[in-house]
């Protein structure tokens, strides 16, 4: 359902990549040279097999070499780095590598097969061609000191352990892609925030330095009237073309007003005018008016447009929820949609939980249809409308939250769950029924317990691990409320 991503932004994901071995033992063991390298062209075929664009600094052996791979690495600006321990190797030509590479550092831990022909290899008999076989099998001998140096020298690293065509250990290096390709979009991610916070919710009003000092994304403040402006500008064709959009994406219901119809399509026309034009990879929203006027009469107008902009991958939070923008950019990054949402009710005779929000919605998650309703009021909100009616199709799902905690703290919160057939409300919002694998009052405490602000990013697929992985990467912590049934 989720695969691997290797492309952002029309760019390849940059993916490094250096095996270590020990030019010692080349002339000592004929051919073993060259059966190691078969075995990083391996590793290598299969991540360029990703899409990623690889860079492959070869097998580096000398202090020389490995000079020479931190060089390239550094140049070619690699997102992350594997290093594939082909044979024993002495730390000297690994440390240089990570010092300069500029990118994180994950050890490939892979010997050839999950266990070697214990027979096979005592019937050699030549006790030099035994050595040389062992040495092409002990790919763990010097993982404890990489490891060593590395926490030493204050090098953060990571390790994959496991065998050179074991699944398990490809899905973690795929993980891992995943997660330097998401960071990596995240980073050159612009964000647009439009209008103000709703006034009083004070656990959305967010420190965006602290935010792009975490993701390295850029904040752009825009002002309602460039949005008005550009409504004002559009053409009756502009407006016949959205209205088809409308009806190709959505289903309308037929209780829609035609001038509620027309006025969500101009908004929806000027906002992708905005996004364009400023360039957007996700916008933060929320603005009152008053009397009547025209800001009131967009504001009025954007859930539909929103929620087009975030099927098309340019999530939209409403409310003003900056840090929810975020966690939704991140889950559209890892294809598994990221829908605007909050806490609706507790049912604890199904110990299910809903979650929900009047704002955008992800389509591209939907079970069945995404409706475009009239809404004759919003709730705690000024005017009427349209709005999205949906539900996540049932299946895996993950919560994910970008929280500013005390101290300075930046983290993201996680929970894996369920979204399970059942009754919603059918009050013209997105809804679904949710069950995690520890009891809903449980969940609700530890989940509200950790302080986030009361909105998350909904997606599908059980993602925890990627999620830690892009902590990792991010220098930041992620807490796991829970993990799917039958997660590790």
């Amino acid at each position: 359902m989720i695969s691997m991503i290797g492309e952002r932004m029309g760019q390849k994901t940059k993916i490094g990549l250096f095996g270590i071995g020990l030019d010692t033992y080349w002339p000592q063991f004929a051919g073993l040279k060259e059966r190691l390298l078969g075995y990083q062209r391996y590793i290598a075929q299969r991540l360029a097999s990703g899409g990623v664009d690889l860079v492959d600094a070869g097998l580096v052996d000398n202090p020389e070499k490995a000079r020479n791979a931190a060089v390239l690495l550094a140049e070619s600006g690699v997102d992350l780095v594997f290093l594939y321990v082909s044979t024993y190797a002495l730390s000297h030509t690994v440390l240089p590598v990570a010092q300069r590479a500029g990118a994180p550092v994950i050890v490939l831990n892979l010997q050839p097969s999950s266990s070697i022909d214990y027979a096979a290899f005592n019937s050699l008999g030549d006790r030099g061609k035994m050595t040389g076989e062992w040495l092409a099998n002990c790919q763990a001998c010097c993982v404890p000191e990489i490891a060593n140096v590395f926490n030493g020298c204050g090098i953060e690293y990571r390790l994959v352990t496991g065998w050179l065509r074991e699944e398990r250990a490809w899905a973690e290096i795929g993980d891992w892609v995943r997660a330097a390709a998401t960071r990596a979009a995240i980073r050159d991610a612009r964000f647009g925030i439009l209008g103000h916070y709703y006034g009083g919710m004070l656990d959305v009003y967010t420190d965006v330095t602290r935010l792009a000092g975490v993701f390295g994304s850029h904040f752009e403040l825009l002002e309602m009237d460039r949005l008005q402006k550009t409504r004002a500008g559009l053409g009756p064709g502009d407006v016949r073309d959205k209205l088809a959009q409308f009806r190709k994406e959505f289903s309308v219901s037929p209780e829609c007003d035609e001038a509620e119809l027309e006025r969500a399509a101009r908004t929806s026309c000027a906002l992708d005018r905005l996004v364009e034009g400023a360039g957007l990879g996700g916008l933060a929203y929320y603005y009152e008016g008053v009397d009547g006027n025209e800001h009131e009469d967009i504001a009025t107008s954007v859930i539909a447009g929103n929620t087009l902009l975030t099927g098309h991958h340019v999530p939209v939070a409403g409310e003003c929820e900056v840090k929810n923008v975020v966690a939704m950019k991140i889950m559209d990054c890892l294809g598994a949609g990221g829908s605007f949402s909050e806490f609706y009710l507790m049912d604890f005779d199904d110990d299910a939980v809903l979650f929900g929000h009047d704002g955008p919605a992800h389509p591209g998650i939907a079970g069945g249809d995404v409706a475009l309703v009239p809404l004759p009021v919003y709730h705690g909100k000024p005017g009427k409308g349209l709005s999205i009616q949906m539900t996540v199709r049932n299946g895996p799902v993950t919560l994910l939250s970008v929280v500013q905690g005390p101290g300075g703290s930046t983290f993201l919160l996680v929970a894996e769950g369920e979204s399970v057939a059942g009754p919603t409300l059918a009050i013209g919002n997105t809804n679904s029924r949710y069950r995690f694998a520890i009891p809903v009052r449980d969940f609700a405490d530890r989940w509200s317990k950790a302080g986030p602000a009361h909105h998350c990013a909904i997606g599908v697929g059980h993602l925890a691990g990627i999620l830690e992985k892009l902590s990792c990467l991010l220098g930041i912590e992620c807490r796991v409320v829970c993990r799917g049934k039958g997660a590790a």
